[in-house]
């Protein structure tokens, strides 16, 4: 394997690493509900830029990491990490032209879909959550989307 394959995937690991760290990371409930979902972001970044490095099984491989880190019906995560990553997979070619704010409406809508599964999934499992605060990190997402693709962009550029 090239140094230049070696480097997304290297990115993608200790990013994807330190997403389930920071999504352990204790907070107060207030701003713990604001939490943005990072290693979906992640998946999501690495989807719709490096779709070689972060595939579907990358994708179901992290959502089964944070399903047994949250410690939550196992398989939950890792069914709307996939239908997320095959969404952006479909349309990547046409979402990297788009310019930042319509890819945020993008990423947004992606946010919205794993939220929506997750509350499906939940909701069929017997275990409910109809606060309206589930719906927050899509929000926090969405906003955190332009630093985080800027971050992402610079990352990979210097590896």
């Amino acid at each position: 394997m090239s140094d230049q394959q070696r480097a997304p995937r290297l990115t993608l690991i200790v990013s994807s690493l330190l997403a389930l760290l920071l999504c352990g990371l204790p907070l107060p409930r207030a701003v713990d509900a604001l939490r943005p979902d990072l290693l979906l972001l992640v998946v999501i970044w690495f989807a719709l830029m490096k779709p070689r490095a972060g595939g579907l099984v990358y994708a179901w491989l992290a959502g089964l990491a944070l399903d047994a880190f949250r410690g939550i019906v196992l398989g939950q995560n890792a069914l709307a990490f996939v239908m997320i990553a095959f969404l952006v997979h479909r349309f990547h070619l046409r979402v990297r032209m788009f310019p930042l704010s319509q890819q945020s409406l993008f990423v947004m809508s992606l946010l919205w879909l794993y939220q929506f599964t997750l509350f499906w999934v939940d909701g069929v499992t017997g275990h409910p959550l109809t606060d309206w605060a589930r719906w927050l990190p899509a929000l926090t997402g969405t906003l955190l989307w332009p630093v985080f693709a800027g971050l992402m962009d610079r990352i990979t550029a210097r590896g």
